[in-house]
């Protein structure tokens, strides 16, 4: 089973694989830059060197990036779009460097222009990308989104039309954050509802494309469009969900990423990570 959190960066990009490897993660989910900022100093190679080598000995089989929070593919800002794209060409880069096959990127906010616009421009930044980063062998996973705000992706409808109308498809892949769904609409929280959401995504966009979860409880309610991550089981949408979620065979190889509220000692992540091994069967 792959499981793991997102974990830090800070003092080096080594040492996210040695706070993974503390909690025991088969999988990671890191930013391979401050996610606040454009650019990112150049790695150091005896620090790329040792992330390598330390991942060989870690179980951590997987490791996912996810973007920087300040790229905007929908938008309709021509300075903020193209600065986005070569932001996002910079971070695959990275990822190459570091064997990462998979980043994840909120699709992206349309400010106002509306969806239709938004999501045309998310395609045609995509188009361009792909054409800019023949032969690269990373991959983006669209991210279900809550739909707050201008935001793009808080229906499956809209990563299903991005996805029929980039030309490399192959590359294209998308991410579902089980809060993040939850908020925009689509209850999770008891079998019947997982069952009817999973069907309903797999009917839309199908399971082929799925290339990991982020594991989130929710601190707001149903179709309430707030981002808002909660521990696993102190949320809305309650131990239901994660118990089947972890139980389901067809997700057995799909990584699956904690990004749930975070202390110093990472204390809270080694309880969400435990209460997800348990509800999967395992016994550490």
């Amino acid at each position: 089973m792959l499981l793991g959190a997102h974990t830090s960066i800070a003092g080096g990009i080594d040492k996210a694989i040695e706070r993974g490897a503390s909690l025991h993660c088969t999988t990671i989910q890191i930013f391979t830059k401050n996610s606040n900022q454009w650019q990112g100093k150049p790695f150091n190679p005896d620090e790329v060197d040792r992330y390598h080598t330390l991942q060989k000995k870690s179980k951590i089989k997987t490791v996912i990036a996810h973007d920087s929070y300040l790229i905007n593919l929908a938008s309709g800002n021509k300075e903020l779009w193209d600065k986005s794209i070569n932001a996002l060409i910079d971070e695959m880069e990275r990822c190459r460097i570091l064997d990462i096959p998979i980043i994840v990127i909120h699709p992206g906010s349309h400010s106002g222009a509306g969806e239709d616009a938004g999501i045309d421009n998310i395609i045609n930044g995509l188009n361009m990308i792909m054409e800019k980063t023949d032969g690269c062998n990373v991959s983006i996973a669209l991210e279900t989104t809550a739909g707050q705000g201008t935001v793009i992706g808080y229906r499956f409808e809209h990563l299903s039309r991005i996805i029929e109308c980039v030309k490399v498809k192959d590359r294209i892949k998308t991410c579902i954050d089980s809060c993040h769904i939850f908020a925009a609409g689509y209850d999770i929280s008891s079998p019947e509802g997982y069952k009817s959401v999973m069907d309903e995504f797999d009917r839309i966009i199908g399971f082929e494309r799925l290339a990991c979860f982020h594991v989130n409880d929710s601190k707001k309610g149903l179709n309430s469009r707030v981002d808002r991550h909660e521990h696993i089981g102190k949320g809305f949408i309650g131990t239901g969900f994660f118990n089947l979620l972890m139980r389901d065979n067809r997700f057995e190889n799909i990584p699956k990423i904690i990004e749930t509220p975070k202390d110093k000692d990472l204390k809270e992540d080694r309880i969400n990570l435990g209460l997800l091994r348990k509800m999967a069967g395992q016994t550490s």
